[in-house]
């Protein structure tokens, strides 16, 4: 790896060149495009990131699940540096190429069950989710869709209606599209009668809110992280996933399962639906599919993606060669590197230093997640209060020291961890140290 694996500090964080960039970002782009750390990166690689001023970062993000592989992976820079120099776009609708048929072959083997399936590509994980609700309104001839509570899905008119939070995705953005339903997500650590009977009581009630409210008979599909994202890498109970799958095979309805950030090896499977062994209608992917570069897909059972009529699907930049390039080298080096043992051992070095630390400090109320997708909530120390205060002034202390952090959670209070499976172990190791120490320091 040409980038050196160390944290390295020479100015405070952000360095003079990285405020003077971001005066710049500030007068060119509008306020409603945020940024969680104010560092401009000049190159990145394994499990740092290299800004303007010269300081050297440790990546707990990965671009919100993006760079499993890394920010400039061998096999992806490879392909993508071959496919520029022979063409960057025709447009697949108008003349085709072999590299698209070839990820939606590959999505079609490695995604869960053995069915017939059909795969296109979009651009990104929102675009992707709207696409699937599409296919199943057309292919069931039904019109609502029902979701859950704490579940993220894009920032579309559609997929903001689906997306449970209000602020910042929702807010002043509406009137909301039609026929989006709402029921409970089997939440663990904040479900009333405890974790033990969470899977099966909010399982029954949210099959009893779709039979009261919407009417199974209505429903063309149910659209569920497998890992709520955004809500706070919330891993429902387990029993909960298949028995919504069983019952959406029960009543004709498509279960759609959006594995935007949990797929790509990120927790410990390649994609988090075979934990259970659950067997998707239809799944969608983004983020970890082409290391940084957008694309997206949408794959499902061949009787419900034929339904569509020609030109019902697509778009100008879907699966765009480039991205379909990176794509290929994702997956090469996904098999090649074994990232999937690579993220189950990352929850092997995480997830014990994390339940450790919990022990020490009375505001982590939750240490939760799979493979390199790891979440702590914090508390009101002696309650379930969340403490949002409490995620902000960590966030600050670890960004200070050379750490990326993400937060999230619907209420604010989780901190989310998403090292890139490349991550060399000593990094980690120093990462999680730096963490520690800004929890002792509160």
């Amino acid at each position: 790896m040409s980038i050196p694996q160390e944290r390295r500090l020479v100015t405070a964080i952000p360095g003079p060149k990285s405020q003077k960039l971001l005066a710049r970002k500030q007068a060119a782009v509008p306020p409603g495009i945020g940024t969680t750390l104010p560092v401009f990166v000049t190159r990145a690689g394994g499990g740092v990131l290299e800004d303007a001023d010269g300081n050297s970062l440790i990546d707990f993000g990965s671009g919100i699940a993006v760079t499993n592989v890394g920010n400039a992976a061998p096999k992806v820079v490879e392909r993508v540096q071959k496919q520029a120099a022979d063409f960057t776009h025709t447009c697949f609708m108008v003349t085709p190429y072999e590299s698209y048929v070839r990820v939606c072959e590959k999505l079609n083997e490695l995604t869960p069950g053995d069915h017939e399936k059909r795969t296109f590509l979009v651009n990104s994980g929102a675009e992707a989710v709207e696409n699937a609700v599409k296919v199943a309104r057309l292919a069931t001839g039904r019109q609502a869709v029902v979701v859950f509570d704490h579940g993220y899905h894009g920032r579309t008119l559609l997929t903001m209606t689906l997306t449970a939070k209000n602020m910042p995705y929702k807010q002043g953005f509406g009137p909301f599209a039609p026929e989006v339903y709402r029921v409970p997500l089997a939440y663990p650590f904040r479900w009333p009668t405890g974790p033990e009977n969470c899977a099966e009581e909010a399982a029954a009630q949210a099959i009893d809110m779709i039979g009261k409210q919407i009417g199974a008979e209505n429903v063309a599909a149910v659209v569920i992280e497998p890992i709520a994202g955004e809500g706070g890498f919330i891993e429902p109970a387990k029993g909960f996933l298949p028995r919504i799958a069983e019952f959406c095979r029960a009543n004709g309805i498509v279960f759609v399962a959006d594995e935007v950030q949990t797929g790509f090896a990120r927790t410990g499977d390649l994609f988090a639906c075979e934990d259970e062994g659950v067997v998707p209608d239809i799944i969608c992917t983004a983020k970890g599919i082409a290391g940084g570069l957008p694309l997206a897909a949408v794959t499902g059972r061949a009787e419900l993606m034929d339904t569509v009529h020609a030109g019902g699907l697509g778009g100008t930049y879907g699966g765009n060669p480039l991205a379909c390039e990176a794509a290929l080298g994702v997956l090469e080096t996904i098999e090649e590197e074994d990232l999937v043992g690579r993220a189950r051992r990352i929850g092997d070095v995480m997830i014990p230093r994390l339940l450790a630390m919990s022990e020490r400090f009375d505001m982590i109320g939750d240490v939760r997640g799979r493979g390199a997708m790891i979440a702590v909530e914090l508390v009101v120390p002696g309650t379930k209060d969340p403490n949002p205060a409490a995620v902000q002034e960590v966030v600050r202390r670890c960004h200070a020291e050379g750490l990326l952090v993400l937060t999230a959670g619907t209420y604010g209070n989780v901190l989310r961890f998403l090292p890139p499976l490349v991550m060399p172990e000593h990094l980690l190791e120093e990462g999680l140290g730096i963490l520690e120490k800004a929890f002792a320091s509160l």
